[in-house]
């Protein structure tokens, strides 16, 4: 099936749905899913994107304008998930913990404003990883549209760049909370300090980041082609430099560089991953 046949089946499944709340992160995934339920449904979709201190100012802005550029209705919902029980002190599950009480807020969104659905923007790449939050989506029901049409990551790309989406290119993003190890405590400081951190390298012009807190160490990950660059006596100093200032006493470089979920290599038990 090309990619094409994909977009088709996905609009159908859109349209079946008559009307639906897309959660909006403006992702890659998320505003690829977002534009094609606009064009399957016009009005009869609303975005729903939820702050919190795990979620930086710089997406919550490129939310807001993507759907005033589209004339999408938006609705911004508080969703503190530091307030959840048992979230702070980050347990394997933590994941599930976030995505349930967040998507059972999206649903009361939903009826209120005469929803039929609410969909979620995974894709066929989030199979392969230890991935809690979707146990919270299939409970409550939630649509998974791209799965749905069997859409990879590197597909999304490819569509959104043909349609003219500004993330066709965007880094990939998980939430801040997702940076730190396993039983580790979440704080609103530490958030701020890995939001700092990742922001002072993404303005420091690396593509794709991550920085991951272990204590007071900060672990850095860019692309395995920007160590060379990271490395750089100037760049180098002035990031562990900035970092110490932010916080962190340790500022280390992963050598194996960026990759997607690296914090669940320390999981034992593998039945949880799957």
């Amino acid at each position: 099936m090309t990619i094409h046949d994909k977009y088709r089946v996905l609009q159908e499944n859109l349209k079946a749905l008559g009307s639906v709340a897309v959660a909006f992160s403006s992702g890659v995934d998320s505003t690829f899913l977002l534009k094609a339920a606009q064009e399957a449904l016009g009005d009869k979709v609303i975005a729903v994107t939820a702050s919190s201190c795990s979620f930086p100012k710089r997406e919550l802005e490129e939310a807001k304008a993507f759907c005033e550029k589209n004339g999408i209705r938006q609705i911004i919902v508080e969703s503190e998930e530091l307030d959840i029980d048992g979230f702070r002190q980050n347990p394997k599950n933590r994941c599930y913990l976030c995505k349930h009480e967040l998507f059972e807020k999206i649903w009361e969104i939903a009826k209120e404003n005469g929803m039929n659905a609410v969909a979620e923007g995974s894709n066929m790449d989030d199979n392969g990883d230890y991935r809690p939050g979707l146990i919270a989506v299939k409970e409550l029901g939630v649509s998974s549209p791209l799965r749905q049409a069997e859409f990879s990551k590197a597909e999304i790309r490819e569509l959104s760049k043909e349609m003219g989406l500004p993330t066709w290119d965007k880094q990939s993003f998980a939430c801040l909370s997702s940076r730190f190890v396993y039983g580790e405590t979440i704080n609103e400081q530490k958030l701020g300090m890995v939001d700092k951190a990742e922001q002072l390298l993404l303005d420091m012009g690396f593509y794709q980041v991550r920085v991951r807190i272990h204590g007071n160490i900060a672990r850095i990950e860019v692309l395995p082609e920007e160590i060379t660059k990271i490395v750089e006596e100037k760049n180098r100093m002035k990031i562990a430099s900035k970092l110490k200032e932010y916080g962190f006493d340790y500022v280390t470089l992963d050598l194996l560089g960026y990759r997607t979920g690296s914090m669940n290599e320390t999981l034992e038990d593998k039945e949880i991953k799957r």
